[in-house]
């Protein structure tokens, strides 16, 4: 008997479903898109929240890292866009006489003096070309600043085992006042002054900031300026696209601790971070 024959079924699609298929992926994409797009929007904003924050948090620190270190009675704001100081590198005490036995080289303010010994052991903080400060109230006549009371080192200072002190040489300086507790301060010769400068501060219409916060290197002596100092080619940048930058200074003589105050604002793309930073700064001579 012989096999009856069916017709094969249609594996295919109709013109009618992929009709279908078309419009309802054209109805959907358009909200899958706005969702993708929101979110990755909102990771970008994220991101430039993130780095702007990144970039005003670390020129705060390095600004409060290298103010902890000034000589005391150095702070000053020559504008509200600035600040400058005298940074250090170590200190100590010196010898003020002579031992019971007449050993010893004290560091004597009645004369021009040349050479005096330290307590202890810096040999490795201190090197040719670094200035000691004695006694710097940043007043007239004791003045860092105008040189009043510091004086270049000439030479590698040397290790006395036998006295445990350091012989300290320097340029021939008859310093103004004694320190009451023997204290020195040694300034690194390469950055004698530092001065942190904001320059063309403000917001552009498309909210970038305008401004450059500048570390600049000073010498001494170094009067103080009119206004804040200028910059040239070449100075070091430590943050752009400032919007606004200003610094203020509470000298704090009651307590003896000064005090700098920074408030710093980036800007991006209409995107803002202001941090503000408070400082203290010791100023016991």
């Amino acid at each position: 008997m012989p096999r009856r024959a069916f017709p094969s079924r249609s594996s295919g699609v109709t013109l009618v479903e992929l009709i279908v298929v078309l419009v309802v992926l054209g109805a959907l994409l358009p909200l899958v898109s706005m969702f993708v797009r929101n979110q990755i929007e909102g990771y970008m904003d994220v991101a430039r929240r993130a780095e702007l924050v990144d970039i005003a948090d670390g020129a705060l620190r390095r600004m409060a890292r290298d103010l902890q270190t000034a000589l005391p009675n150095s702070p000053r704001t020559p504008g509200v866009n600035c600040v400058e100081f005298i940074p250090t590198k170590a200190g100590g005490r010196y010898r003020a006489a002579k031992d019971a036995g007449g050993g010893g080289d004290p560091l004597d303010v009645s004369v021009a003096d040349t050479s005096f010994d330290m307590y202890g052991d810096n040999t490795g903080s201190i090197a040719t070309n670094d200035w000691i400060a004695v006694y710097n109230l940043g007043v007239p006549g004791a003045d860092a600043y105008g040189a009043d009371n510091v004086s270049r080192v000439s030479g590698t200072p040397t290790w006395n085992a036998t006295r445990q002190e350091t012989s300290i040489s320097i340029d021939s300086k008859q310093f103004p006042l004694a320190s009451p507790s023997s204290r020195f301060h040694v300034i690194p010769g390469s950055e004698q002054v530092v001065s942190y400068v904001c320059v063309g501060a403000g917001t552009s219409s498309n909210g970038d900031g305008l401004g450059t916060l500048f570390r600049r290197v000073g010498s001494l002596p170094y009067p103080l300026p009119g206004a804040c100092p200028s910059v040239t080619a070449g100075t070091p940048i430590l943050a752009t696209n400032v919007a606004r930058c200003e610094f203020s200074y509470s000298a704090g003589s009651l307590q003896r601790m000064g005090l700098v105050d920074i408030e710093l604002e980036i800007a991006r793309a209409g995107e803002k971070i202001m941090l503000h930073r408070q400082v203290n700064v010791t100023n016991t001579p």
